[in-house]
């Protein structure tokens, strides 16, 4: 809204100005409705799906141990099948081609005194022998 302002006689000059107070009235009246309607709404609840028990057990992996003196052994649970690198390559591959459709996990266990480079030699005979599931065995800190 434009006034129109009389100085020195015959000059009119005008003069720019914005009323805030019917905005303030505005914006302080949609506090207060804010304020009375949120303690009505409710939470909305969410109806999660349930999942029943797998129908089979989960996949026991194969353990490459790999000590500080830099020999491996390939084991499953306690047993041990291999107790060096190509015999243990030969045994996951040939559980590989057995199990097409879900492959074995394979999971190497190093001393923590164990050479870096150790375990990236079983990690990349492990990458070429086309082992998809892989992981790193780690102790949960104390």
């Amino acid at each position: 809204m434009a006034i129109l302002a009389r100085r020195n006689g015959s000059r009119r000059r005008m003069l720019a100005d914005i009323n805030v107070v019917p905005y303030v009235d505005v914006m302080l009246v949609l506090v207060v409705i804010l304020m009375v309607s949120a303690p009505f709404v409710n939470p909305s609840l969410v109806n999660l799906p349930s999942v029943g028990k797998s129908s089979r057990a989960p996949d026991r992996p194969l353990e490459i141990v790999i000590r500080a003196s830099g020999s491996l052994t390939l084991r499953e649970g306690t047993k041990e099948i291999a107790s060096d690198m190509p015999g243990a390559i030969a045994e996951i591959e040939k559980r590989q081609k057995a199990r097409r459709d879900n492959p074995t996990p394979v999971v190497i266990a190093a001393d923590k005194e164990v050479k870096y480079d150790h375990v990236l030699k079983a990690m990349d005979a492990l990458q070429r022998a086309g082992v998809q599931r892989v992981g790193l065995m780690v102790k949960p800190a104390t």
